[in-house]
């Protein structure tokens, strides 16, 4: 283990850094901040399929009720047809 996991912190643990910045604003220390760059593959795509209005209000009415939002139900019912079709 390193010396230290945080430069600002100077934490030996992350209970420690955790600690830290729960009482401690990083505008305070912004200055000991440097820039960092990274690439980010999500490797989900998004296609949009016309559903009628009437059934659109129906997904809505039912994903309200199990705490979902619509997308996730309509994915929900695809995967399961799919199954039931042995679609790969």
């Amino acid at each position: 283990m390193k010396k230290h996991k945080s430069s600002v912190s100077e934490a030996t643990s992350y209970k420690e850094i955790g600690e830290f910045w729960d009482t401690h604003d990083l505008a305070d220390f912004w200055n000991k901040t440097k820039a960092a760059s990274f690439d980010v593959d999500i490797g989900s795509e998004v296609t949009y399929y016309a559903v009628d209005k009437i059934l659109s209000e129906k997904i809505q009415s039912i994903s309200q009720k199990r705490g979902i939002t619509g997308d996730t139900l309509i994915n929900l019912w695809v995967q399961e047809k799919l199954q039931e079709q042995k679609v790969s």
